[in-house]
């Protein structure tokens, strides 16, 4: 009978909870689902990293390769990311080209790596107007059940923070690159932004960390993405019901602290994995 009401009225079901300030799967409102992170799990690229945020599941993988600098940045690499939303972790998704949802996601991280300036492009320049790092970033959602935004953006910060550049220089005599793979150096990240996502229901409740049948019955969302410096690097928010000031400045400080949270357990996550 509970699931049937859930099926027919969704909207209702979540309501009864909503008014007890708590929701089905036993959260509070502004509680976040259990978040897991696994650096180092692809071995064929030059960083990996597998993140769950409750049954939400992105994994991200890097590949490095020599590129000639763009012709307005002779000193500077650059970096190419993507989101892949195939129907694997979702029935909502087809296969094809990709599809809107998948477009926006690659937009948005790629204005968090330009917004938040976590990465000097100058530091992946291996020869002044000859020769680039490029850094290739395929984010590929497995398991897709809400809250994509928040999921993509820590694996991406994972991932980047497992890379190893192998050290290479410019022969002067053949004027060719060469590689020394014995060498490899990590990739410094000046900054770590974390993104915290928000839906509002019956424009009046507002709840973090949305599951993907939360986000169905939203009238708005917002997500808002954070450094360590408590600098405000990237806001979206795609229409719906308006926020007011208060709730809003609401938003920040739970990101703020949301941001802690994210980047003490990375810290641990790469110690871990450091010392073994």
């Amino acid at each position: 009978m509970v699931n049937c009401c859930r099926t027919v009225e969704p909207l209702e079901y979540y309501r009864k909870f909503l008014k007890e300030s708590c929701r089905p799967d036993g959260r509070e409102l502004g509680e976040f689902r259990t978040t897991t992170i696994n650096v180092g799990s692809i071995t064929t690229a030059d960083g990996s990293a597998l993140v769950k945020l409750g049954n939400c599941t992105v994994i991200c993988g890097i590949k490095a390769e020599f590129a000639a600098p763009l012709p307005d940045a002779h000193n500077k690499g650059y970096v190419v990311p993507n989101v892949d939303l195939p129907p694997l972790c979702s029935s909502r998704f087809r296969p094809g080209p990709p599809g809107e949802e998948a477009q926006v996601a690659s937009q948005f991280i790629a204005d968090v790596i330009e917004n938040s300036q976590m990465i000097h492009k100058q530091d992946l320049c291996i020869a002044n107007g000859k020769l680039v790092w490029v850094l290739y970033c395929d984010l590929i959602c497995l398991n897709y059940d809400g809250n994509l935004l928040d999921a993509c953006t820590c694996a991406l910060v994972a991932a980047l923070k497992n890379v190893r550049l192998a050290s290479v220089k410019i022969n002067e005599d053949t004027g060719l690159a060469e590689v020394n793979l014995k060498k490899k150096n990590p990739l410094k990240l000046q900054k770590h932004p974390v993104a915290t996502s928000f839906a509002v229901l019956d424009d009046t409740f507002l709840l973090v960390d949305p599951t993907g049948e939360e986000e169905s019955l939203t009238t708005g969302l917002l997500t808002i993405v954070m450094d360590e410096d408590e600098r405000l690097c990237a806001i979206r928010k795609p229409g719906g019901s308006a926020l007011s000031a208060e709730k809003l400045q609401d938003c920040i400080s739970r990101a703020t602290t949301r941001h802690k949270e994210v980047k003490n357990l990375l810290d641990k996550v790469l110690e871990s994995v450091t010392s073994e």
